[in-house]
């Protein structure tokens, strides 16, 4: 993939339903050959509870938590669990299938993707991973994980600083084109998260904490300094560059696509037919 010119957007802080609207519109301008592939970056305002497009709503979270701590709401396009997005850097991944060097493969090419987040790590300081599922049970795992929550969930190639999981990604293929985005952990706070879940009891919830806190972290729980969002920005643009062997230059939506945007946002992604419809 060397030598390639890719865009890349900062949109900084945005609603739940207009960054899962950007991130199809961009997938959509793409298959129609109008953009180049293209990485964004983003954040949540409010922060926002987003579940996976096959999650089920009602039972698997506590809306009323949800509701009472002013978070937004909102599903995802992509598979996966659910995320709190807070403290954290987003991004976004939208290239066409048919890229070259890009395997066609869902695993192969989430790890050729991810290659970006790794670099970014390391561009920090920390010694990044991936870690492959050995064991018949990690397989399982992948399978059927036992909780709603993302970062309680096995994945391939799952990106591991110093043990423990720090980025959690999706991905979805439409029109030919993947869209993978996903969640850099900076900061967590275990117990906000896990009050925004159904458990069959509290013993369930302790239990789920305990395995939660053994398998995830924040970079800045680990870091050896405070990392801030901007520092963090520039350590992953340039993990995306040399992971990806592309150059990115800034792109700037025009005004009919804002509004294309927009109209996306509130027709489908602030929909309750889209956000509870399973």
């Amino acid at each position: 993939m060397k030598n390639n010119t890719w865009a890349f957007i900062d949109s900084g802080a945005c609603s739940p339903s207009y960054n899962m609207a950007l991130d199809e519109a961009l997938l959509n301008w793409h298959s129609e050959g109008s953009i180049p592939p293209i990485i964004r970056f983003y954040t949540w305002e409010p922060a926002t509870l987003s579940i996976g497009y096959f999650q089920r709503a009602e039972k698997e979270i506590n809306l009323k938590e949800v509701s009472k701590r002013g978070l937004g709401f909102v599903r995802r396009p992509t598979g996966g669990r659910s995320v709190l997005h807070e403290h954290e850097l987003t991004y976004s991944v939208i290239v066409t299938e048919e890229y070259p060097d890009m395997p066609k493969n869902v695993t192969e090419a989430y790890r050729v993707i991810s290659e970006g987040i790794l670099k970014g790590f390391q561009n920090l300081g920390m010694e990044a991973y991936f870690a492959v599922p050995q064991t018949e049970i990690e397989l399982q795992a992948l399978k059927a994980p036992q909780s709603a929550v993302c970062f309680d969930a096995s994945s391939w190639y799952e990106l591991v600083v110093e043990g423990r999981k720090v980025a959690g990604s999706a991905q979805t293929r439409q029109k030919g084109v993947i869209l993978q985005h996903g969640s850099i952990l900076m900061e967590l706070e275990e117990e906000k998260l896990f009050s925004l879940f159904n458990f069959t009891n509290e013993q369930d919830k302790a239990r789920m904490m305990e395995k939660f806190n053994n398998k995830a972290v924040a970079m800045n729980d680990i870091a050896d300094r405070k990392i801030s969002l901007i520092e963090a920005k520039a350590a992953f643009k340039a993990g995306f560059a040399e992971g990806l062997g592309v150059k990115l230059v800034s792109y700037q939506l025009t005004e009919e696509q804002d509004k294309e945007v927009k109209r996306l946002a509130k027709e489908k992604y602030q929909s309750d037919d889209w956000n509870f419809m399973r």
